[in-house]
């Protein structure tokens, strides 16, 4: 196939699943919308279910209301549910399933406190402010994520040794990257909660597949199924699958590579997961700088096909594991 230029319109994406209807949802039960608690009554750890960081994401407002309207409830501990950006979901449309990602800007570059604390508004800011009392809760969280372009599955841990140990309690999926985020701002999982020297919680970022196919959705569920059990906060007969078993591998970013120009392009359709195996390899132009593999066997993580100036085009990490 041949190389996208930065003018090139995005494809049209198959919408292969339903948005569910969040009615009994959006009140929640905990002060906050579109968050709901669920108490054993007995102590042990408070785990954070979220979905939905971005609006178009559906798979994990799939997940977590299934499981709510299957009656989850932690055996030990508390479980919260969280619908994150609610406003942006509503705009939701299969016809046109891309733009609704956010309605003023991305809700998962704002969790830096010198923003959370500043003096500035916008409809995703006020709702991270409006949700971070009940992060600043969670003992594990977990934000479940799609891909807009076909790539493996992976869990992103961060940068903090207790994401990289969640992930492997977790078992799934296949790939762990860890990662120090994004230029254009702080996620969830890099909240100072989860990532301060010594921070007894952690938080893993799943991006389970394409925003919008089957498959996806069971690697979310699988993920929560992993966190859940191996955490040992629900029965056996709980309405979740196994604890995934299979073998992970380890990968470290060894450089993120953010669109300088409104130029960008990759030299070929690179897809989530390929391992080029020579250093120097051209993977695209970011207007007239060549942007090559800065070791043998990289794996690439992620690669927007379709950069704007300022955003993330690619990650590029070696494996540890």
């Amino acid at each position: 196939m041949g190389s996208f230029s930065p003018q090139t319109p995005l494809p049209d994406f198959e919408v292969r699943l339903s948005a569910p209807d969040l009615y009994d949802w959006r009140a929640g039960n905990t002060g906050i919308p579109g968050t709901t608690l669920r108490d054993s009554g007995k102590p042990g750890p408070h785990a954070v279910l979220v979905a939905i960081t971005h609006g178009n994401e559906i798979g994990g407002a799939i997940v977590l209301d299934r499981l709510l309207r299957a009656g989850l409830t932690p055996s030990v501990g508390r479980i919260s549910f969280v619908f994150a950006n609610i406003a942006a979901y509503d705009h939701f449309d299969p016809a046109h399933p891309t733009a609704s990602r956010f309605v003023d800007e991305d809700l998962n570059r704002i969790w830096d406190e010198s923003v959370l604390d500043g003096p500035r508004h916008s409809i995703e800011l006020n709702r991270a402010r409006e949700l971070r009392p009940l992060i600043d809760t969670a003992d594990v969280l977990l934000d479940i994520h799609s891909m807009l372009w076909d790539a493996d599955p992976l869990m992103l841990c961060g940068s903090a040794p207790g994401g990289r140990q969640l992930a492997q309690r977790i078992g799934a999926p296949l790939l762990i990257v860890a990662d120090a985020g994004h230029a254009n701002g702080k996620r969830i999982i890099d909240y100072t909660r989860f990532v301060a020297p010594g921070a007894a919680c952690a938080a893993n970022l799943v991006e389970a597949g394409q925003h919008w196919l089957p498959s996806t959705v069971a690697v979310a569920q699988s993920c929560v199924a992993g966190l859940l059990r191996r955490m040992d906060m629900v029965l056996p007969d709980a309405p979740l699958p196994d604890a995934p078993t299979a073998a992970q591998r380890v990968a470290e970013v060894t450089q993120t590579v953010t669109a300088t120009t409104g130029k960008f392009a990759f030299v070929r359709d690179w897809r989530g997961g390929d391992i080029v195996p020579d250093r120097n390899t051209l993977l695209a132009l970011d207007g007239e700088e060549e942007i090559r593999t800065p070791h043998d066997n990289c794996l690439l993580v992620m690669p927007s096909l379709r950069p704007t100036r300022g955003h993330t085009a690619v990650r590029l990490a070696r494996f540890v594991g």
